[in-house]
């Protein structure tokens, strides 16, 4: 068994504090893109179905948010088209951002790219899930001269073969 002299111990110690400091930097400067700073929040529409089509929602009386994923059966692990209209306000920038509901799914935000007049369009993808359906909320994150604001629809995805649930089949 090696027994370590005292410069290689102080050495190890350095090396540890190095690492903490490191990580502690690396933390503080990802908190921005991690937790965004939302100067405000849409309500969440239960009725919105986005397997049915585009979920509308309001802002306030001038700004409509549209929101839309194809395909509409929602799979995981294949490409999703996103779709993003922002009428009544101008955004500089659309991102989405897909958690999971009721379970941790990492890190899952798509930056969509602008289109005409208020359209934002991209692709993304949702990662495998184990349970055999799954409530996901995406937020639609909306940067503007005002802030950030972020409208949220609800969905679910569910394995191949396994019913929706609160469906027939």
């Amino acid at each position: 068994m090696a027994v370590l002299n005292k410069g290689q111990h102080q050495l190890w110690i350095l090396a540890g504090l190095l690492m903490v400091a490191v990580s502690a930097v690396a933390l503080y400067k990802a908190q921005p893109i991690l937790f965004p700073e939302v100067t405000r929040t849409g309500e969440l529409d239960p009725d919105c179905d986005l397997r049915a089509g585009p979920c509308v929602s309001q802002l306030n009386d001038a700004v409509r948010v549209s929101f839309a994923i194809e395909p509409r059966e929602i799979p995981l692990v294949k490409p999703l088209q996103l779709r993003v209209s922002v009428e009544g306000m101008q955004a500089d920038q659309v991102q989405v951002d897909f958690a999971g509901v009721d379970m941790n799914m990492g890190f899952n935000r798509v930056s969509l790219k602008a289109g005409e007049a208020g359209e934002f369009k991209g692709d993304g993808m949702l990662p495998v899930c184990v349970w055999d359906a799954m409530e996901w909320e995406a937020k639609v994150l909306i940067s503007t001269e005002q802030g950030l604001i972020s409208m949220p629809y609800r969905f679910i995805t569910v394995r191949p073969g396994v019913p929706l649930p609160g469906s027939e089949d």
